[in-house]
């Protein structure tokens, strides 16, 4: 049986944004290097440096759920395509900066206006495919995420050696140049689809409660739940290379080669992965996903050399590919039709919330209690978040609806 084969099912319309996505992904090269940038060509020291990436974190942070609100009351389709032509016209002019203050400022606006295509993605995502699509949508779109990362950092990498600004002007080319596909190519971004009786019975979700989105409950638990497994997840990017070269003894080069086997799993398998779990409970998937990350990432204190860091990192691949999708399939199963924005606003918050705190957490850690506490911990939180994502709702609103008598 062709593991692929549900990718067939999905409409035109979403090739056509994860087409978009993979051109703006493949231009990402300035994010990566920016430090290297301040700090090589215009002498800021490290720390001045890192405060840059900070501020762009609390960019990121802030425009998730305004993104969230201008996705529900103008169309998601809308904020993305401003979101691709602005951020590409900022990230040019960000290199036209010198002073620190301005880096400063010109950064947190490229970020609010960069990082408000993610709620927008999630949300189009969402109405243009049918419920049982969804895991595979969002799957795909990943890829497109995946595979353009792949490509854009270590083309950046290359390019330094030649003109650290080229890496702005490309970035922001990409960003343009994905916007115009948007704007040009025919598609339907406000495609709306709802669950199977709804569609036989003309029947509408209700409106949002005027109590706001935080009084669902599903909403917050699943939020909270998952901030123990997220953090986990980040250790990738924080305490993880600082362990591997200082307390393994691995070169940096072995430590880029990790993200090699992570890439090498995700671009082959995701999409067949979910597709053959499409059916599964949400428990079922972010319960597995969570648990995996958890031990992918405690393994690693078990962990000697090159070959079996390698092995844990094939596990917590494994609980991303599981995990990512499902919640964002979660998400979107609970969300109002006329609030998906808002909600994937949270959701996207939630991620940037728990990347803020990541790094200070697991650095904090290995420093003062070393490797063996920091990745036991991650186990420990994995499992956490597994335990408490087993007791979400088993059916959502749309599937209690969808089962009801006409």
């Amino acid at each position: 049986m062709n593991p692929w084969r549900g990718v067939g099912k999905l409409s035109r319309e979403v090739w056509i944004q994860c087409g978009a996505t993979f051109i703006n992904r493949s231009g990402t090269m300035v994010l990566p290097f920016l430090a290297l940038y301040m700090h090589r060509t215009l002498g800021y020291s490290v720390q001045d440096a890192g405060i840059a990436l900070t501020v762009y974190g609390f960019g990121a942070f802030a425009t998730a759920p305004l993104a969230g609100r201008a996705s529900d009351h103008l169309g998601a389709g809308r904020v993305m395509i401003a979101s691709l032509l602005l951020s590409g016209v900022m990230v040019i002019v960000l290199l036209t900066a010198k002073s620190f203050v301005t880096i400063l400022l010109l950064t947190f606006v490229w970020s609010v206006i960069s990082e408000a295509f993610r709620p927008a993605s999630l949300v189009t995502i969402t109405e243009l495919v049918s419920p049982e699509q969804r895991k595979t949508a969002f799957a795909v779109n990943r890829l497109a995420i995946n595979l353009g990362m792949s490509i854009g950092p270590a083309l950046g990498g290359f390019l330094i050696l030649f003109s650290y600004p080229l890496l702005f002007i490309i970035d922001g080319v990409t960003s343009i140049i994905a916007g115009l596909i948007l704007i040009l190519v025919p598609w339907q971004p406000a495609r709306q689809y709802h669950t199977h009786r709804e569609q036989q019975s003309g029947e509408v979700p209700p409106p949002a409660r005027p109590s706001g989105v935080l009084s669902d409950r599903s909403l917050v638990y699943f939020l909270v739940v998952m901030i123990p497994v997220v953090i986990v997840f980040f250790q990738h990017e924080g305490a993880m290379p600082l362990y591997l070269v200082n307390n393994l003894y691995l070169s940096e080069s072995a430590y880029g080669l990790l993200f090699t086997v992570n890439t090498a799993l995700i671009i082959p398998l995701e999409v067949p992965l979910n597709i053959r779990m499409t059916h599964w409970s949400h428990r079922r998937a972010l319960a597995l996903g969570a648990f995996l990350s958890g031990l992918g990432f405690g393994a690693t204190g078990l962990a000697t050399g090159s070959f079996t860091v390698a092995i844990t990192v094939v596990i917590w691949t494994f609980g991303e590919m599981i995990l990512l999708p499902g919640a964002a399939n979660y998400m979107a199963d609970i969300a109002p039709a006329d609030r998906r924005g808002v909600y994937m606003g949270l959701f996207q918050m939630m991620f940037s919330f728990a990347f803020a705190v990541s790094g200070w957490i697991g650095t904090s850690m290995l420093e003062n209690f070393g490797g063996s506490v920091l990745w036991a911990s991650t186990f420990i939180a994995g499992c956490v978040s597994t335990l408490l994502l087993w007791r979400v709702k088993q059916k959502t609103v749309n599937e209690v609806r969808s089962e009801a008598p006409p």
